[in-house]
């Protein structure tokens, strides 16, 4: 009796109207992230009804779609509205644009969607730029208004506040995925899918939906129509993936950026030169474990459900020179600028139309950012200077024009990751740097040696120029940027050097082993990768059980949101 009456107190408690409302409703202080206990258990009822559905591609895919819009309204709340929006909008345009003979009319189409999927980021991402630099050119005091959630409110009842606009998560990946689509079918590169489910599932897939890879159509879309498949390595290959992005993620990312980086980064005059120093090669560590131990655990999970995501990532600290890092970094990015923007601006055949209206943007951007109209005449000075040394040195027209529109590419994603000047100079820093590169590899007499000594010698070298332009990525403002530089400069304290080590021994350890592992030679990756995909099920069982043991130890006591979330 009395644990019949147990099991009936279970079952009031979970089925109670709270729990009901905390499982079922969106909270934006718990938003559903892989590192929940919340999240594995809903992936686990997900895998159970998938289990029965998944023979049939149509029932498959329209479950999945219907399970990432619960996922992406748990994590974003109404902001999921937006996502069906962009999704209606170019399911039709894309097939408007498929079916269409006029070449005039299948322009004004793509046009349009890559318009209105713009001016949605635009107006989430960049409402607070726009609006403070026009109070401060004008002199005005305009406040920023939320129309979206004066919306919600009056159709939903909701009490969002209307005088702060937030961005939505994963806004910026899923509007390129909704781009490519749209341009993709210009180009005639793929046909539409067949329905806007299937369409729907292709944009809001959830394992990547809100911090990448950023899928092409191209790519996953063809995936939908085949039957599931999972054989044993591939079984191994997702378990290996996804606890191998969660010790990234807790064990290594959060664990030194609570417990070092965060604390240097809020208050950098606080601490010696050679703390800072520390803090910003701690830094690239972290972003790397966390981003690439999100895209580990999103390839890990989209394998359990039958699909393949592109590698995000592949060792970009390995690279031995800037243009190499961006191979390896964040691909799924760098490769859609490369094709959706460098290549159509004129890539390093020189300048075009385009060229020139988007540095026109990039330039009307920066000079709203200063709120100064003399950085406007800076800049029609700097022009003119280049018209006349383009027209009077031919080698600098050349390098200009080959030049130009890889300059602008890193620009636009530095603007990309948000509107503030030290975006700007973030992803102008790493644009002259490809182009510094790109001249001293021509006349460098080292660019040949490719022994132990020399390739060590490269990648520290690209390494630390990598961190240094991430003081900007991570600082919160300018003025923290130069205090760091500052501390680094005139505050090393070399006594104090041993001292710190032992008070920070487990940053400093696990920091090593971060870049240790990372260091590995390929093939010692693939060798123990490949131990533990063909190792038994118990064995597989026993690593999952020890690792999930360790990682929720070493899991501080508030879950640490993915850094790109933010972007």
């Amino acid at each position: 009796m009395e644990s019949s009456f147990n099991i009936i107190n279970w079952f009031s408690w979970f089925f109670s109207l709270e729990n009901l409302k905390g499982i079922f409703l969106y909270n934006e202080t718990q938003p559903l992230i892989f590192t929940q206990f919340f999240f594995w258990g809903f992936f686990a009822i997900v895998l159970s009804i998938y289990s029965i559905v998944y023979k049939k591609n149509a029932l498959r895919n329209a479950f999945l779609f219907l399970v990432s819009l619960f996922f992406y309204y748990k994590t974003s709340g109404l902001f999921i509205s937006i996502l069906i929006f962009s999704t209606i909008l170019d399911y039709f345009i894309g097939k408007s644009i498929y079916t269409s003979k006029s070449e005039l009319k299948r322009k004004l189409l793509v046009a349009t969607s890559i318009f209105v999927n713009l001016f949605v980021l635009c107006y989430f991402k960049y409402a607070y730029f726009f609006t403070d630099s026009y109070n401060t050119i004008f002199n005005t005091d305009i406040q920023v208004f939320n129309h979206f959630a004066q919306f919600a409110n009056n159709i939903a009842g909701t009490h969002f506040t209307v005088d702060k606009i937030l961005l939505p998560v994963g806004i910026s990946f899923y509007t390129f995925q909704t781009i490519s689509y749209s341009v993709d079918i210009y180009r005639k590169q793929i046909a539409p899918v067949k329905n806007i489910v299937d369409f729907g599932f292709f944009v809001s897939f959830f394992p990547q939906l809100v911090a990448g890879p950023i899928v092409r159509a191209s790519e996953f879309i063809p995936q939908l129509y085949q039957p599931y498949r999972l054989t044993h390595y591939q079984f191994g290959l997702a378990f290996f993936w996804i606890l191998n992005g969660l010790i990234k993620k807790v064990v290594i990312g959060d664990y030194i950026a609570v417990n070092f980086i965060d604390r240097i980064f809020q208050n950098p005059m606080m601490y010696t030169g050679f703390e800072n120093l520390m803090a910003l090669y701690a830094y690239s560590l972290q972003v790397y474990a966390d981003f690439s131990g999100y895209t580990d655990m999103a390839i890990g999970l989209a394998i359990l459900m039958g699909f393949t995501l592109p590698v995000n990532f592949n060792s970009p600290y390995k690279a031995k020179n800037v243009g190499e890092f961006w191979k390896r970094w964040h691909m799924s990015l760098s490769t859609w600028l490369r094709d959706y923007l460098y290549i159509p601006l004129g890539g390093n055949r020189g300048g075009s139309w385009g060229t020139w209206i988007t540095a026109i943007i990039i330039i009307a951007f920066v000079v709203l950012l200063s709120g100064k109209m003399m950085v406007l005449y800076i800049f029609i000075w700097l022009a003119l200077l280049m018209i006349f040394l383009a027209l009077w040195i031919k080698s600098f027209k050349e390098w200009l024009v080959t030049n130009i529109n890889l300059l602008i590419t890193m620009l636009l994603g530095g603007l990309w990751h948000g509107a503030s000047w030290n975006f700007v100079f973030w992803g102008g820093l790493n644009g002259l740097g490809l182009m510094v590169y790109k001249l001293w590899k021509k006349i460098s007499p080292y660019e040949k040696y490719n022994n132990f000594l020399a390739i060590g010698f490269k990648v520290f070298v690209t390494l630390t120029f990598i961190t240094f332009t991430r003081i900007w990525f991570r600082a919160s403002n300018m003025e923290i940027t130069w205090q760091i530089l500052a501390q680094i400069k005139s505050n090393f304290r070399l006594d104090l050097i041993p001292e710190i080590i032992s008070n920070y021994k487990m940053v400093f350890f696990l920091t090593a082993i971060g870049f240790a592992i990372h260091w590995l030679p390929s093939k010692t990756k693939t060798w123990y990768k490949e131990k533990f995909i063909f190792s038994p099920i118990p064995v597989k069982i026993l690593v999952a059980v020890l690792t999930v043991f360790g990682v929720y130890q070493a899991m501080s006591s508030e879950l640490q949101a993915f850094i790109y979330f933010q972007f």
